[in-house]
């Protein structure tokens, strides 16, 4: 029994040297080694000295790989003449389409910035009719073999204001214009060249947009991006309604160069008038983005309060 309790005095006695041990190493070493251990990303850093946030100077190109929605009429000023053409299901286009897009940005001062951005997409496609088609002057008969185009480029530009700026986040609005450059056809494939006749119709809409933006630090590498946009109005010829919108999620991957991944939407419905025909374009594109982002220049200067 007296060995019994001699051992558990001994046992005692090692457990309390062993916490007071244990109890001596400071509280600041143990943080920094947490810290130490922290993945890089979300160890302490300054928002405001990023390689890749807030930087003077932005350019970013990339791939779009966009689902489309195409609607156009091309008829008579009467309206006696022209139908509805739904150019996948009727012409037979690639819905699932790749193009290249293209931006750059200047950040004029802490709140203000400037941004110009540039889209191309051009398809084709070929298919025997299943009805018949009134487009431009002519009539398309069913079963008759039609190849048929779209070109499509759209110029962006914007001034942009933070309302709120700071090192982490910033909200603002924006103010610009889609100007779009659309040309459209059609030509019936016959046996000869007598048979052969083709219709096209092109047109400029520059169509004024206003929207809200935000652009957040996630942590030392990550960054998001959005902004949405909308309007309507009738210039001289030209009635237009623009929609559009992007979410993009940013990681650095060195120094001054990161790689973004988002999703991008734009629906542009525009009635055209010109001289002898009438023109109807609604198209709509929205799908996934893969761009490649480079910051340079100084730092504008953020402030914390």
């Amino acid at each position: 029994m007296k060995k019994l309790f001699y051992f558990l005095i001994v046992s005692l006695s090692f457990s309390t040297i062993q916490a007071q041990t244990t109890a001596e190493i400071p509280v600041e070493n143990s943080l920094s080694t947490l810290q130490n251990n922290a993945p890089e990303d979300f160890q302490d850093y300054d928002a405001a000295d990023l390689p890749w946030h807030g930087r003077r100077f932005k350019v970013t190109a990339g791939a779009f790989f966009p689902t489309n929605n195409t609607q156009v009429e091309v008829g008579s000023n009467n309206g006696d003449f022209g139908n509805m053409i739904d150019f996948e299901k009727d012409l037979g286009f690639n819905k699932n389409t790749t193009s290249f897009a293209g931006a750059f940005e200047w950040r004029i001062s802490r709140r203000s910035r400037l941004g110009a951005e540039y889209f191309y997409l051009k398809r084709t496609a070929s298919k025997t009719l299943q009805k018949e088609i009134e487009f431009g002057d002519h009539t398309y008969p069913v079963n008759a073999t039609v190849s048929a185009f779209m070109d499509n480029q759209i110029y962006r530009i914007t001034y942009g204001y933070a309302f709120v700026s700071k090192p982490k986040y910033e909200i603002g609005a924006l103010i610009g214009a889609h100007i779009m450059l659309a040309d459209v056809g059609m030509k019936l494939e016959g046996v000869t060249a007598e048979i052969e006749y083709r219709d096209d119709f092109d047109f400029t809409a520059p169509l004024p947009d206003i929207g809200l933006w935000t652009e957040i630090v996630l942590a030392k590498k990550w960054g998001l991006y959005a902004n949405a946009n909308y309007f309507a109005i009738k210039i001289d010829n030209i009635d237009g309604r623009i929609l559009s919108y992007n979410l993009s999620v940013l990681y650095n991957v060195y120094k001054n160069f990161s790689l973004t991944a988002g999703y991008t939407g734009l629906n542009i419905r525009v009635d055209a008038e010109k001289e002898r025909l009438n023109g109807y374009f609604k198209w709509g594109y929205n799908g996934p983005t893969i761009t490649a982002t480079y910051a340079f220049g100084n730092h504008v200067k953020f402030y914390k309060h």
